[in-house]
């Protein structure tokens, strides 16, 4: 069975839903959820699934090895659930094709340092698009430019506001991230 650990920012909704459906599989489990928020949601929702959930600093992720170690002792995949932080390259060198992000528009759209949540609505609703979608994509050294595994979309409309996008949005992340991410230990372990 591998092993999954989540990093998250904020409230743990993509969190809980991968925890809840390889809660029903034999192929994974996730063992633990990292964060870099101490005042996330993500905290309340792991301990109602009883999940270890644990806080961690800037310094831990980024200039000394403690996260790294971590990880590789706890984690066979990384998945990050609205993390907000640039993965640093050893982490990603020492699990290769083994991170995965979802971001909420059609990459390459929309991507980049300070295109999350909100923000990513606001934009897709300014530019007038006639669509949008998820993007389930490897983590590489940039924000938002790792291959792309797996996109969906959803069709807009002039009445839609950034609350309807974002609704639209959390509709195909529920519906497809944790599948996905099934999908790619599937395909690793044959």
């Amino acid at each position: 069975m591998r092993r999954i650990v989540v990093f998250a920012s904020g409230s743990g909704t993509n969190a809980e839903n991968i925890i809840r459906f390889f809660n029903n599989t034999k192929i994974a489990k996730v063992t633990l959820v990292l964060s870099n928020n101490e005042h996330a949601r993500v905290f309340e929702r792991c301990k109602n699934l009883n999940i270890n959930c644990l806080h961690f600093d800037k310094d831990s992720f980024l200039k000394d090895d403690t996260i790294l170690n971590l990880l590789k002792k706890e984690a066979d995949y990384i998945i990050l659930a609205g993390f907000l932080w640039k993965v640093p390259a050893k982490i990603i060198e020492a699990f290769p094709k083994k991170i995965i992000n979802i971001h909420p528009a059609l990459l390459p759209k929309y991507g980049g340092k300070g295109m999350y949540g909100m923000n990513v609505h606001k934009a897709v609703k300014e530019n007038k698009e006639k669509e949008t979608g998820i993007t389930i994509h490897y983590v590489n050294e940039n924000y938002d430019e790792g291959a792309v595994i797996y996109q969906a979309k959803t069709a807009l409309n002039n009445n839609d506001t950034p609350e309807t996008i974002a609704e639209k949005i959390h509709f195909l992340e529920k519906q497809y991230f944790s599948k996905i991410i099934e999908s790619v230990i599937l395909e690793n372990n044959e």
